[in-house]
């Protein structure tokens, strides 16, 4: 070999031989692509922001100018297997996002469609929520269960429901819309879709912020967020705040909790799951929401289910179990081979 020659890194030669897969996961917020192998790692990585594009075609353009950069970064070809994507209100089984809450496209979106038109390959749409719950089953927390239920805390509130090892996908691709499911709870929020009383309105990212709003409403402490206002209030700030021991973002997590408690405590009574794998920005306030949850929820929990539920962290890596539990729609396909 000349001495000016490079040697490839170990890292590198693997990457010329490796099979990879494109996984996408369409937010409210943002999108994010990776690519992922087998073992449900992802190798590199990049988002936007979805709101900026109004038009699905300008969206999925971008989408695939951003694969092209990031395969552009892997040395060597590897062989594409596909692309899974997981999408708020998305039919697996027609290839469609309809009518999603937190997206700018409405009515019946043939998404798989277009987007196979942009970048030709095996192509996998799931609900984002099922895809992470097949996510934590090929590479996460749930590998070793066959009953458990993912639930996904960003934008808004997904779950992902997997019984008897295999995921329940609906008779229509649309299983698991629990944060849509009526919790009548006395102010009866919106949700997105328009339900009064609805989970994902109170527990979610843009819950906990529409609760802070609430509790200065109903209590009179001194508390940071009284000269924030609404739009500028992140959910970064209430954990802070929480940190610091603001009452009202104390109060918050636990009204956010309590009314988490009662829908886990509800939900367990259909499948009995052995465990709620918990992902999302909302996750990230660590023990302001998670120890309240826990405690509501045993309180909840039918007697019989008591001190059998766990509640889990994703397995996955967290910036992008997100794109490795898309990644996964085409990994199961692959995983014997």
């Amino acid at each position: 070999m000349p001495r000016t020659a490079v040697a490839l890194t170990l890292r590198q030669q693997i990457l010329i031989l490796m099979d990879l897969v494109i996984g996408i996961d369409i937010g409210g917020t943002k999108t994010k692509i990776g690519l992922v192998n087998k073992e449900g790692v992802c190798l590199e990585k990049t988002f936007f922001r979805t709101r900026e594009f109004t038009d699905l075609d300008d969206f999925q353009f971008k989408i695939k100018q951003e694969v092209t950069q990031l395969l552009e970064k892997v040395t060597g070809a590897p062989k594409i297997l596909g692309c899974g994507i997981g999408a708020p209100n998305a039919s697996s089984k027609r290839g469609t996002i309809e009518n999603a809450a937190n997206l700018q496209w409405k009515g019946s979106v043939p998404f798989i469609e277009k987007m196979q038109e942009k970048m030709p390959m095996p192509m996998r749409l799931m609900n984002d929520a099922s895809a992470a719950a097949l996510g934590e089953l090929l590479f996460g927390n749930g590998k070793k269960m066959q009953d458990f239920i993912a639930i996904t805390l960003g934008t808004g509130f997904g779950a992902g429901i997997v019984a008897n090892g295999r995921l329940i996908d609906g008779f229509d691709g649309f299983a698991g819309e629990l944060g849509h499911v009526d919790m009548t709870i006395g102010d009866g929020r919106l949700t997105g879709l328009g339900v009064p009383g609805g989970l994902e309105a109170y527990v979610s990212a843009t819950g906990l912020k529409r609760t802070i709003m609430y509790m200065q409403s109903k209590y009179m402490e001194e508390s940071r967020f009284r000269s924030i206002a609404y739009k500028d209030l992140h959910g970064e700030d209430i954990t802070k705040a929480a940190e610091e021991g603001d009452t009202l973002a104390l109060k918050a997590f636990d009204y956010t909790a309590k009314i988490m408690a009662k829908a886990l405590a509800n939900f367990t009574a259909f499948t009995q799951p052995e465990a709620f794998i918990l992902m999302g920005g909302l996750v990230n306030s660590g023990k302001w929401i998670l120890e309240p949850l826990d405690r509501y929820l045993n309180t909840y929990l039918l007697e019989v289910y008591r001190g059998k539920v766990k509640l889990l962290t994703s397995g996955m890596e967290g910036k992008t179990a997100a794109i490795c539990g898309a990644a996964a729609l085409i990994w199961e396909n692959h995983q014997t081979q």
